[in-house]
């Protein structure tokens, strides 16, 4: 309190001139509309910019609760895609109008990576789904980017996926722009990097073709993204193998779905009754 009373003054003649001078400017800002527009101008100019910085470091600061909106907005989607995609499958069917499928084939449940390892030659990924969301061994794991593994362990809360980065991984892919087949493996070297083997002869391809998912399984839907070619024969033998870069970067994964197929137990039994 002493060292406040002792600087107003030593300072009562500045600080005095100072508050004339604040009076006079307010004085001329009030009595003349050109100086007024100014200061008004100024004052939006500099408390808009503070009010963009206080915006942008809100909107960092939520990124996090607008990544779980939008996923929740994906998968609201996707589940309702796959409803239309069976309504017009049961169309072009030719099935009568009071016979058309309206129950999708596929449903999606979101969730996200908790842990990832992708330098291993066995790699597996674990997921915030377990038993209490329907997750059950033998799923699809995917995100916006395209496959990313397959349930092979489940507890209530949690899943284990064998991801796409294993030696034990096969996965049946095609070419999107035609109708031959391989199987997709992983060679254990570049974690962007598996291979797409058992390729007939006659199949055309080239470098920058995409591969996707083939269906004929009863884990994956048809048309899922994998990757692009990089690498192909410079002879063609009975059986090719090629090298795809991957859409995914498997080392940076957030959110994903797990894929359910509504007809797996029904198909596994029609192929045990036809073995």
């Amino acid at each position: 309190m002493q060292q406040l009373i002792y600087f107003f003054q030593k300072y009562k003649f500045f600080l005095f001139f100072l508050f004339l001078e604040i009076i006079a400017v307010a004085l001329i800002i009030n009595n003349h509309s050109f100086h007024k527009s100014k200061f008004i101008s100024s004052t939006n100019f500099i408390t808009g910019g503070l009010y963009q910085k206080s915006s942008n470091l809100s909107d960092y600061l939520s990124l996090k609760e607008k990544n779980s909106i939008l996923v929740e907005e994906n998968l609201s989607l996707k589940n309702k895609l796959e409803r239309l995609n069976s309504y017009f499958d049961s169309i072009s069917s030719n099935q009568a109008i009071d016979t058309v499928k309206l129950n999708p084939d596929y449903i999606y449940t979101s969730g996200k990576v908790i842990k990832n390892s992708y330098s291993k030659t066995d790699n597996f990924i674990t997921i915030n789904r377990g038993k209490n969301d329907n997750v059950a061994k033998e799923m699809a794991v995917i995100n916006s980017k395209g496959i990313i593994g397959i349930t092979d362990n489940v507890s209530n809360n949690f899943a284990r996926v064998q991801s796409l980065l294993n030696s034990k991984s096969n996965i049946n892919a095609k070419f999107k722009n035609n109708h031959h087949y391989g199987t997709l493996v992983w060679n254990g070297e570049d974690y962007n990097i598996v291979q797409l083997t058992d390729i007939p002869r006659q199949a055309v391809f080239q470098v920058g073709d995409t591969i996707i998912t083939g269906g004929r399984s009863t884990i994956f839907p048809e048309g899922i993204p994998i990757g692009t070619i990089i690498k192909v024969p410079e002879e063609l033998s009975a059986v090719n193998n090629i090298d795809i870069k991957l859409f995914n970067d498997m080392s940076n994964l957030g959110y994903i779905y797990v894929v359910t197929n509504l007809h797996k137990e029904e198909i596994k039994i029609l192929g045990n009754n036809n073995e």
